[in-house]
């Protein structure tokens, strides 16, 4: 990615797919160049816990709400220490954000980041297109990266030569490089180790909301890391890339559940757990993004909206219990929209996962008792250290 601030709002920019689709719009954020997945969300606010959430790692999000900016930038809402987004494409941006929390404009905090967007396109026709095609690699050109280019053609060769989100290892890159610890909320209750694959900030605050102390552990943990902090329960995050590169989250994993501590995950650590099980994964056709998903939990018949954000999922039978080398499993949540698999739990010790995101920020509440579903585990199943 190369960027540049300066003539921002006035300069013409391109984005080009790798099929040949050609927008034309005006910059939006930095000037400049850069190269990734494109993926829609669906998500009508949020859009600032959408830019710092680490599963976006390489990828340039469309917005399908026709205006974003409108409440601006603050310094609480974000997920993570930076936007972590390739590229940015909105429809209308917001002249000027009106919401008592805000602090500057997006665009501002665009520039200020590096993140090279665009706007004045039509994403509806964007999404349908990719909707039709499928996620693909995208670039966006503006300021001197279109300028010195007279030709679409040479456009399209730099997005055909960019790499592909298929096979892609993202996780280390994302992850915290040190370990630290977020302390309980009141009276500790249970210590929980949490393997970083792309960690959301507010995802170790609902634990120590329940009363749990996180231990934050870097992507590259090994099962030695994780027991050294002697954990009630292990934790494995959500994050980019594909899943089927992921053969040491997959050996870690197997190795807690080899030792039967209870273990939740969520999105990347629900396709963990899916691999670590035996079954396989695929990338879905253009994915599913956004805080409006209708996920059923096959456990309670409950029907809940949810937040999204994975382009891949778990290949598992949906009716039917499957032997695994740790036990039965079974399907426990699937999506309405498309019966994809969107949660797994194991039903001969205490491990479960979900494709979506329970501490839903911002975003719909109706999967927060999955947290409590993981600490009733681990007040019911002694310490590892108890057992041994």
């Amino acid at each position: 990615m190369t960027t540049s601030t300066r003539g921002a709002a006035k300069a013409p920019a391109v984005l080009v797919l790798e099929d040949g689709r050609i927008f034309r719009g005006r910059a939006y954020g930095a000037v400049g160049e850069t190269f990734g997945e494109a993926v829609f969300s669906t998500g009508m606010t949020g859009y600032q816990e959408t830019l710092t959430d680490p599963s976006y790692h390489r990828q340039v999000v469309v917005m399908t709400a026709p205006h974003v900016g409108n409440t601006g930038v603050n310094d609480e809402d974000p997920e993570s220490s930076r936007i972590w987004v390739a590229g940015y494409v909105v429809r209308d941006p917001a002249r000027k954000p009106s919401n008592w929390r805000s602090q500057r404009t997006l665009d501002e905090e665009l520039v200020a980041q590096g993140v090279v967007g665009i706007c004045g396109v039509d994403t509806r026709a964007l999404t349908r297109h990719l909707r039709e095609r499928g996620a693909m690699r995208v670039g966006i050109f503006s300021g001197e990266a279109l300028a010195s280019v007279t030709d679409d053609a040479v456009l399209l060769g730099k997005v055909q030569g960019a790499p592909q989100m298929k096979g892609a290892n993202l996780s280390a890159e994302v992850a915290t490089k040190e370990a630290y610890v977020v302390p309980a909320i009141g009276e500790k209750k249970f210590t929980v180790a949490a393997v970083d694959l792309g960690i959301k900030g507010m995802t170790p605050h609902r634990m120590a909301e329940r009363g749990i102390e996180v231990h934050v552990l870097p992507a590259t943990a090994t099962v030695e890391d994780i027991y050294a902090v002697a954990p009630d329960g292990v934790f494995f995050s959500n994050g980019p890339g594909d899943p089927a590169t992921a053969d040491h989250a997959v050996s870690v994993m197997q190795g807690v559940l080899a030792r039967k501590t209870p273990l939740f995950g969520i999105c990347f650590g629900n396709q963990i757990l899916g691999r670590a099980l035996g079954f396989g994964t695929y990338k879905l056709k253009y994915g599913h993004r956004g805080i409006n998903q209708p996920v059923q939990d096959r456990t309670t018949g409950k029907v809940e909206i949810t937040a999204h954000n994975h382009g891949f999922a778990v290949d598992a039978p949906l009716d039917k219990v499957s032997e695994t080398p740790f036990g039965r499993a079974e399907v426990s949540h699937v999506c309405l929209n498309d019966n994809v698999v969107e949660g797994l739990q194991l039903l001969d010790q205490p491990a479960f996962s979900v494709q979506y995101h329970p501490e839903a920020a911002a975003g719909p509440h109706d999967a927060a008792y999955l947290f409590d579903r993981f600490t009733s585990l681990m007040n019911t199943v002694p310490m590892e250290a108890e057992r041994a």
